[in-house]
């Protein structure tokens, strides 16, 4: 009599136990990706809203409508530029070229002071199918300037000339006065770090500077778009993220990852 209650016991207990592994595959939520370097990295479903209060400079502000938010900027740089030459801002902003491009030469733009509107995902996610980057502004950095990709107008030239014309922190106007950056914004990874959230790409996912983990960061380390999935100081748990790099193309590869959200100047 003892044998058949002894399986019953067994029966018992290993259902038991099928049903916990159940419970707790259902309550966690997070997937494990492997961030490059042999090390597992857990992350959830991306968030972004934590890392908004960086945006912080005069003649920029955010705003969170649904699921999205609202950046709106005057892209006015907040740091000195030799494009600020016969401006309003030049008593207080100016600087000759202090850089170490030997064949700079200032181009026949100046500052001028831009509306720009870019709505931006909150929750970001992997596109299906991804888009190309235009001309012109395709995310914004934390000081409220826009990044612009790897080429020059009109016709998607590469910026072998034009580099010729970036100030000392690797940024310039293009006709109508709108500065931007091509290239890392040394003026930002001077001030907060080159491993430092630089801003975010259209598409909601972060942008940070060349170096990862105390290494520089190279092309081969990225995927095709520019970026990888790893962890930062600012997302512990990871999350898909742009590098900037020394080399062509310098912030984005092959389009967004992400879908983008609306840019209006």
């Amino acid at each position: 009599m003892k044998k058949p209650q002894s399986i019953s016991i067994f029966f018992t207990l290993f259902l038991l136990f099928i049903f916990a592994c159940i419970a707790c595959s259902n309550d966690d939520d997070t997937t494990a990706t492997n961030d490059g370097d042999g090390e597992i990295v857990t992350s959830t479903d991306y968030d972004i809203s934590s890392i908004l209060t960086k945006f912080n400079a005069a003649g920029l502000s955010y705003e969170i409508s649904g699921d999205n938010v609202i950046f709106t900027t005057n892209n006015l740089p907040d740091h000195k530029s030799p494009y600020y030459l016969d401006t309003e801002w030049e008593a207080e902003l100016y600087e000759p070229y202090t850089g170490s491009n030997a064949n700079f030469s200032l181009n026949p733009n100046r500052i001028a002071e831009q509306n720009i509107t870019i709505t931006i995902p909150i929750r970001p996610a992997e596109a299906t199918t991804k888009e190309a980057t235009a001309l012109g502004a395709m995310g914004i950095a934390i000081n409220g300037v826009v990044f612009y990709n790897q080429y020059a107008g009109p016709n998607n030239q590469p910026l072998t000339s034009e580099i010729n014309s970036f100030d000392q922190y690797l940024g310039h106007p293009q006709q109508q006065g709108g500065y931007h950056y091509h290239q890392e914004p040394e003026y930002l990874t001077n001030t907060f770090g080159e491993d430092s959230f630089l801003g975010l790409l259209a598409d909601g996912f972060p942008v940070y500077g060349p170096i990862e983990n105390g290494e520089e960061i190279i092309n081969t380390d990225l995927d095709e778009y520019h970026g990888h999935t790893s962890a930062t100081a600012d997302f512990p748990d990871g999350i898909y993220h742009y590098h900037i790099t020394s080399e062509d193309p310098y912030i984005n590869g092959n389009g967004f990852f992400g879908t983008p959200g609306n840019i209006t100047n």
